[in-house]
């Protein structure tokens, strides 16, 4: 588990990172997102150990990072943005140099074979770092992030320049990971933030705006649970029917399908699961349901009211 509590990172008078505190559950994978400048990779930064915060603490499996830096940074394989790759070694070379200088346990040869395999660079391994692609590259950088097992990985934007065939191999990736490892994983790709976390932590101006599970955000930010649905039947008659169900607040239609077939948006309160009362009274009146989502606004336009609520607040975006 990540503890992160009341971390606070100054640069003169400017707060980069300001009272963000934030839990990883063990096993999970959270997208920790904000624009430029909003204090990301400075947290990710405290949280690896790289620089020190200037109050406030973080924890990794119980050893905190300032007090036994040495026990913290044993559990924790980090990938920056930009990997610390040794160019002129060959994969494998450079694998090997870094096991040694992680002081990894584990049998040498056999560990880095598995990881090779795993990171889809057996056939790489021979190969001089500086001849490989982008792609191949943030492979090698997360080999080694990998290297001991870790029990948490920190990756900050490592997607960043992948074609779109080398982003979905990594999210892939990224995904089997999260069944053995945590992860605390940043991107500015909110489509793969969507497609890979559980949880969604959203910071701006250094301060935590959202922490939530991907699918309840956009309820955390309006205070409304919300159904999209599709229904055969006339709009008046469908209206009046919903407006029966217990919880529900709001009904508008999204937009007409064919003649008697529209998208639906219901409101409803956030405490209270309509779905099942939707069903029961549609099929009372023979109201065909034909598609039903809980939802409401997406993930980009959650990110964009979080950060723009913020940043109207006062404070720079």
């Amino acid at each position: 588990m990540v503890e992160v509590k009341n971390l606070v990172k100054t640069y003169g008078d400017i707060k980069a990172v300001n009272n963000i505190s934030f839990t990883v559950n063990d096993g999970e994978i959270l997208g920790f997102l904000g624009p430029n400048g909003a204090g990301k990779s400075t947290t990710m930064n405290i949280i690896t150990g790289y620089i020190s915060s200037t109050s406030g603490t973080v924890t990794i499996n119980d050893a905190e990072i300032l007090k036994e830096p040495k026990e913290a940074k044993k559990q924790i394989g980090y990938l920056p943005e930009i990997p610390p790759l040794y160019t002129d070694m060959t994969v494998r070379k450079y694998l090997e140099f870094m096991f040694s200088i992680k002081k990894v346990k584990l049998p040498k040869d056999e560990h880095i074979d598995e990881i090779l395999s795993l990171t889809k660079l057996t056939d790489h391994q021979n190969r001089i770092i500086r001849n490989l692609s982008k792609g191949y590259k943030q492979r090698v950088g997360l080999a080694q992030s990998l290297l001991g097992n870790p029990p948490v990985l920190i990756l900050d934007e490592p997607t960043v320049g992948l074609d779109p065939s080398q982003i979905k191999e990594f999210r892939n990736l990224i995904k089997g990971l999260g069944k053995k490892h945590t992860v605390i994983f940043s991107s500015h790709i909110l489509s793969e933030v969507s497609a890979i976390c559980d949880r969604i932590v959203v910071i701006n101006n250094g301060e935590v705006v959202a922490d939530a599970k991907t699918d309840e955000l956009s309820t955390v930010i309006t205070g409304k649970g919300n159904l999209s649905i599709e229904i055969e039947g006339s709009v008046t008659s469908v209206v009046s029917t919903l407006k029966s169900v217990t919880g529900v607040q709001k009904i508008s239609v999204d937009r007409k399908i064919t003649e008697n077939h529209h998208l639906y948006n219901i409101e409803h309160k956030k405490e209270v699961d309509i779905r099942r009362a939707v069903f029961a009274v549609l099929a009372k009146n023979n109201m065909p349901i034909l598609a039903m989502n809980e939802g409401g606004m997406s993930l980009e336009e959650a990110y964009l009211k979080l950060t723009s609520r913020t940043t109207a607040k006062g404070g720079k975006k």
